[in-house]
């Protein structure tokens, strides 16, 4: 009898501990009867594995160990990637880009079905590099500099096309910085300093110029107006003169003294 006893205690004793062991799992969050989903995310209920529901943010119910939830965020996230690319004019190009997206939380189930909680890394990081490289391939080196907008917006809409398809939605898409090898940057200078050294040269032959009209205007006029005496064309010669006495030209000496 006492025998009897002893194994209907052990075996209450181990139901016991086994029923403790699952009360204290199901009270864990995450593992047990219940878990939290924070706002901004949605949550994708499975049973082993396969989906069964998409509930939204709060705590909510589950059954303990044979249920799992996978939080999916869906509110603006931001990614940001160094890509490489070519120009037209096959100049190697390196650039920041980033992008704001958000998750379509009505589509939540299908993102982890088909892609899983990892689609920043499996699906946007390379769709961001691929529509760079498409984008920067139709325009020289020197018009990505000058029409850098115009490579935005290609490259965004090129982007919200391509991830839109995975119900991932396009919010802003930015192109950080440009830049461009040594050589490119040496013969970008070169060109600059010559262009400049060009417009200067042009600034100076046109101020040249008018002056030399203004002066031949301003002569011009004294002439029609009588005053452009010989008299006066000596008096011009003399302001001139560096005290150097000049040879006469044609017997016509340098200075005339008038005589009474």
């Amino acid at each position: 009898m006492n025998r009897i006893f002893f194994r209907r205690g052990r075996a209450f004793g181990a139901l016991l501990i086994i029923l403790v062991i699952f009360g204290f799992l199901s009270i864990l969050p995450g593992i047990g009867m219940w878990s939290i989903i924070d706002a901004g995310h949605v949550g994708v209920v499975t049973q082993f594995g396969a989906v069964n529901r998409v509930v939204t943010p709060g705590l909510i119910f589950k059954l303990p160990l044979i249920e799992g939830v996978a939080s999916m965020e869906t509110r603006t996230q931001k990614g940001q990637v160094e890509a490489l690319a070519a120009s037209k004019d096959l100049q190697e190009v390196t650039s920041t880009i980033a992008l704001n997206f958000h998750l379509d939380g009505r589509k939540a189930v299908e993102v982890y079905q088909n892609i899983g909680t990892d689609y920043v890394d499996r699906i946007i990081a390379p769709a961001m590099q691929e529509a760079f490289k498409s984008t920067t391939s139709q325009f020289t080196a020197s018009d990505l500099i000058g029409k850098r907008e115009e490579v935005k917006q290609l490259a965004y809409t090129e982007l919200r096309d391509r991830l839109t398809k995975y119900n991932i939605i396009v919010d802003d898409f930015n192109i950080v910085n440009f830049a461009f090898s040594k050589e490119f940057n040496a013969a970008i200078e070169q060109k600059t300093v010559a262009q400049q050294n060009k417009e200067r040269a042009q600034i100076e032959a046109q101020t040249a110029l008018i002056q030399a009209e203004g002066q031949a205007s301003a002569q011009k006029k004294l002439k029609d107006s009588g005053s452009l005496t010989p008299e006066y064309l000596q008096f011009l010669a003399i302001q001139k003169w560096d005290g150097k006495m000049p040879a006469s030209t044609n017997g016509v000496p340098f200075i005339q003294i008038p005589t009474k």
